[in-house]
C-alpha cells in the first residue's frame, strides 16, 4: 500500500503535512484524506512503489488487492478483464457494460479496448471496491480501479528508463518537462515497450504472447503550485502491434486427431487476417478553480477514440474451422462538473453533473468452412449509450468523533442498438475481404432504443474515538443499464424452428436485457497502531445482486444452418459476503531518521459468492432454476499476498530488497464449472533488489516475476456438448462432442511465464 500518496498540488502543504505524519493518503472521496478516515475499502499504490516492485500494467496489482481480478481477456493483448467482489463483465463485445470502471486520469474509459493500461509516469493507482457513482463520473456497479499520472513539476525535468530481461524484452521510457514561465508547463513521455513471444504459433510461425508497443503522453499545465486555478491538458496515444494471441488446445482434434501441445503457450491456429492492432488515443482537459469561501469547482472534459483489429482462431488449428476475425472501433465523449465545498468546517460535500455519449461498434465473422464449404455468420453490432447523471454526497460531522455521509444519484441511460446477422456462403464476408455472398435472409436485421433511469443512494456513519482510529458502517446501491443482444437471432426466435416469425416488439424484447442492481452493506475498522507502525484495514461486506446480467454464446440451427446465438439473460439472484483485511507493518526503523528499515504487508480477502437464482430456458423443460449447478466467474473464494521489503544504506544511496507471495484460491473461468477450465489454487512469487543513488540521480534494480514458473489459466474458449443443467461434459468414447466446428473448441490461456529483467533509471 502507498505510504505517501498526495494528488494535488493546490494542497500540497496539507498533503505534506500528513505525509511528515507517515499517514496515508487518497483522494476517494474527491478530496485529499488520510486513508484511515475514509469510509470505504481503498486500496492504494504510489508510483514509487509500483517501479520498486517492477509493475509493467495494471493488471500486476490484482496480485495484492483483495477480491480483484484484473487481466487481459481471452484472444486479446490489451483488452481488460475486471471483476472485484464477485461483481464484473467477462463479454468485451459492444453491448455489454463493463461491471468495474477503469478511470485514466478522472475519465472514465466506457470500453475495455486498450484498458490494460501500461504503467509508466503513474502518480497512483486506487482500487475502490463496492458500488461507486455519488462521487464522480459513470455508475459503476462493482468498484473503480483509478489511474493517475503525474503533474508536471515546476523545474526542468529530464528521465530516462530502460529495461532488459527475459523472452529479450526490451522497454524504454524518456520523459521530460519544462516551465516556459511561472504559470506555464509543457511535458510528456515516450514508451517503447517491447517482448519477445512466450511460445509460438507453429502454423504462421510468429511469436505468441510477444509484445510491441508504442505508446505517449503530453500536457500542458497552466498554474498550480499556489495559483487559485489549475488547467491540465493532455493527449495520450497508444499502438499496439503485438501478435495475435493464440491460444492453447486442451484436448486432441476431433477430426485432424492433433495432439495437445506440451507447451501451453504453443498454438496453432492459421487466421493472420485481420493483422492484429490497437490503436487509442484521446485528449482531456481537466480544470480545478478556487472560488473561496471553501468552494472549488472542477471540470473534467475529454474525448477519446480506440480502434482494434482481432484476428482470433477459437479452436486453435490450422483449419477454417471457428475463425473469427474481428473490428471493434470505440469513440466517447464526456463532460463532468463538480461543485466541491470544504471550508474546514463540519460540512464538506460536492454536487456534480456528468455526461457521456458513447459509441460502441463490433463486426466480426465465425467462418465455419469444415462444417458447411464457405459458410460464414457476420455480426455488425453498433450499441450507443447516452447517458446524464446528476449525483451529491455530503459529510457532516455531528460530533468530534460522529460523522454522517449521505449521497445519491440520478442516471438516465439510453441505449441505441442496430444489429445485423447474415449469413455468406463461398468465403468470409466483404467486410473483412471474403468472396461470400449473402446466404439467405438476415437472422437478425434489428434497430432499437431503451431508456433505463435510476436512483441510486449511499449512506455511512462514522465512529472515531481518537484520530487513529475508525469504525464505520456504510450502505450503497450500484446500477447497470441492459443492452441489447449483439449475438442475439432476432428473426425466428426464440425457438429457432422457422415456423414462425415474431413481431417487432417481440424481437425488441428477446433481443434486449434489462439492467441489473447491487445493494450493498459494509462495516469496517481503519487503524494507526503502534505510535504509527502498524496501519490496519478490516471489512465484511454483503451485496445482494439482483437481475445478474449473464452474456455468452452457443451452437445453435437457425433456417437449418448451424450457427451461434446469444444467450444473454437476467439470470436472477445472486449474494456475496465476504471479509477483507489490509496490514502494514513497520517491523525496524532506522534509529537516526526514523525511516522505513523492514516492513511487513499483507492482503487477505474471502468471499462467498454464490447464486440464489439462475433462470435459463432448457429446451424440452422450459425456463429452469439451475443455481446449484452454477459458480461466480474469476470470483476465488481466497485472495491473499505478503510482501516483505527491507531497505539500508549503501554507501551514500540505499539499497531496497522486497518479496511478494501471493496466493489465489480456485478460479472458475465460466458460471458453468468445466474440469479443462477451472483453475486449481496456485501462489505466485516475485522479488526485487533496487539500488538508488544519493538524490536519487539513478537508480538500477533486479526484479523477478513469477519466480517458480507457475503455469495458470485466466481465460479460454468452449464449444462442446456439456449437459444443460448441471453443465457436465457429454463424451463419445472418452471425447468431447463439438457443438460449432468440426474439432471441438476448448481453448484456454494462461498468465506470464517466469520472467526476470534488469532496470535503470536515470533523472538528468
Amino acid at each position: 500500500m502507498a505510504q505517501e500518496i498526495a494528488a494535488d498540488a493546490n494542497s500540497a502543504d496539507a498533503a505534506q503535512e500528513f505525509q511528515d505524519e507517515g499517514a496515508i493518503i487518497v483522494t476517494a472521496r474527491r478530496r485529499e484524506e488520510r486513508l484511515v478516515d475514509v469510509p470505504i475499502a481503498v486500496t492504494a499504490y504510489s508510483g514509487e512503489q509500483l517501479l520498486q516492485r517492477g509493475a509493467t500494467d495494471v493488471t500486476d496489482i490484482a496480485q495484492t488487492t483483495p477480491n480483484t481480478t484484473l487481466e487481459a481477456s481471452r484472444g486479446t493483448n490489451s483488452t481488460l478483464t475486471a471483476f472485484i467482489r464477485g461483481v464484473g463483465q467477462q463479454d468485451p463485445v459492444s453491448g455489454f457494460e463493463q461491471g468495474v470502471g477503469i478511470y485514466l486520469d478522472d475519465v472514465y474509459l466506457n470500453r475495455p479496448q486498450a484498458a490494460v493500461l501500461d504503467i509508466y509516469e503513474v502518480e497512483r493507482i486506487e482500487v475502490l471496491r463496492g458500488p461507486q457513482g455519488t462521487l464522480y463520473g459513470r455508475n459503476t456497479i462493482g468498484g473503480a480501479v483509478k489511474y493517475v499520472t503525474r503533474q508536471l513539476p515546476q523545474e526542468f525535468s529530464l528521465k530516462a528508463r530502460a529495461a532488459y530481461g527475459s523472452y529479450n524484452q526490451i522497454d524504454g521510457i524518456v520523459t521530460a518537462s519544462a516551465p516556459l514561465n511561472d504559470i506555464v508547463r509543457v511535458g510528456g513521455s515516450v514508451a517503447r515497450l517491447t517482448r519477445d513471444g512466450f511460445g509460438e504459433n507453429l502454423t504462421t510461425g510468429l511469436d505468441n504472447y510477444d509484445k510491441d508497443i508504442w505508446a505517449g503522453r503530453a500536457s500542458v499545465e497552466l498554474g498550480g503550485y499556489g495559483e487559485p486555478v489549475l488547467i491540465r491538458l493532455t493527449g495520450d496515444y497508444t499502438k499496439d502491434k503485438s501478435n495475435p494471441r493464440g491460444g492453447h488446445r486442451l484436448v486432441v482434434g476431433q477430426l485432424s486427431n492433433a495432439p495437445v501441445l506440451s507447451d501451453v503457450y504453443d498454438t496453432r491456429g492459421g487466421l493472420i487476417d485481420p493483422a492484429q492492432e490497437v490503436e487509442a488515443y484521446g485528449l482531456s482537459m481537466n480544470v480545478s478553480a478556487d472560488l473561496g469561501a471553501g468552494l472549488t469547482l472542477r471540470s473534467i472534459s475529454a474525448w477519446r477514440q480506440d480502434d482494434s483489429a482481432s484476428p482470433i482462431d477459437f479452436d486453435a488449428l490450422p483449419a477454417v474451422d471457428v475463425d473469427v476475425p474481428a473490428f471493434y472501433r470505440n469513440e466517447q465523449l464526456s463532460q463532468e462538473v463538480q461543485l466541491l465545498y470544504d471550508d474546514g468546517g463540519a460540512l464538506q460535500g460536492l454536487i456534480g453533473f456528468y455526461y457521456l455519449d458513447a459509441k460502441a461498434d463490433t463486426q466480426f465473422d465465425v467462418r465455419l468452412f469444415t462444417t458447411l464449404a464457405g459458410l460464414t455468420g457476420f455480426t455488425e453490432a453498433n450499441v450507443d449509450t447516452e447517458t446524464y447523471a446528476v449525483f451529491g454526497d455530503f459529510t457532516f460531522d455531528l460530533t468530534e468523533q460522529f460523522s454522517l455521509s449521505v449521497g445519491g444519484r440520478y442516471t438516465w441511460d439510453e441505449r441505441t442498438g442496430s444489429i445485423l446477422r447474415q449469413n455468406y456462403l463461398g468465403g468470409g464476408s466483404p467486410v473483412f475481404g471474403g468472396a461470400g455472398v449473402p446466404f439467405g435472409s438476415p437472422l437478425t436485421n434489428f434497430n432499437g432504443k431503451e431508456d433505463y433511469r435510476k436512483f441510486t443512494p449511499r449512506a455511512s456513519l462514522s465512529f472515531q474515538p481518537t484520530i487513529d482510529h475508525n469504525l464505520y458502517a456504510s450502505y450503497s446501491k450500484g446500477f447497470k443499464g441492459g443492452g441489447f443482444d449483439p449475438r442475439g437471432v432476432g428473426v425466428n426466435a426464440p425457438d429457432l424452428d422457422g415456423n414462425s416469425l415474431l413481431s417487432d416488439a417481440e424481437i425488441s424484447d428477446f433481443l434486449s436485457f434489462d439492467p441489473e442492481t447491487v445493494e450493498s452493506y459494509e462495516i469496517g475498522y481503519k487503524g494507526n497502531l503502534l505510535n504509527g507502525d502498524l496501519y490496519v484495514a478490516l471489512a465484511a461486506f454483503r451485496m445482494d445482486y439482483t437481475d445478474v446480467q449473464i452474456p455468452g454464446s452457443v451452437a445453435c440451427v437457425a433456417n437449418g444452418i448451424p450457427t451461434f446465438c446469444g444467450v444473454v439473460s437476467n439470470a436472477g439472484k445472486a449474494r456475496f459476503q465476504g471479509v477483507e483485511v489490509e496490514a502494514n507493518a513497520r517491523l525496524a526503523r532506522d534509529l537516526l531518521t526514523g525511516g522505513d528499515r523492514m516492513n511487513l504487508a499483507l492482503s487477505g480477502g474471502y468471499i462467498d459468492a454464490k447464486y440464489k437464482e439462475y433462470i435459463t430456458n432448457i429446451a424440452g423443460l422450459g425456463p429452469t432454476d439451475v443455481a446449484d449447478f452454477r459458480q461466480v466467474q474469476n470470483t476465488p473464494e481466497f485472495t491473499g499476498s505478503a510482501t516483505l521489503s527491507y531497505s539500508t544504506d549503501l554507501g551514500d544511496g540505499e539499497l531496497a530488497v522486497s518479496g511478494t507471495g501471493s496466493y489465489r484460491s480456485k478460479t472458475y473461468q465460466f458460471e458453468i464449472p468445466n474440469p479443462f477450465f477451472d483453475q486449481d489454487g496456485y501462489a505466485l512469487f516475485d522479488a526485487n533488489i533496487v539500488y538508488t543513488a544519493p538524490g536519487d540521480r539513478f537508480s538500477i534494480g533486479l526484479h523477478g516475476k513469477n519466480l517458480l514458473d507457475k503455469r495458470y489459466k485466466t481465460s479460454g474458449y468452449t464449444f462442446v456438448a456439456a449437459d444443460p443443467i448441471t453443465g457436465d461434459l457429454a463424451l463419445n468414447n472418452g471425447q468431447v462432442i463439438p457443438t460449432l466446428g468440426k474439432e471441438g473448441t476448448l481453448t484456454a490461456f494462461y498468465g506470464n511465464p517466469r520472467q526476470v529483467f534488469v532496470s535503470a533509471t536515470v533523472n538528468f
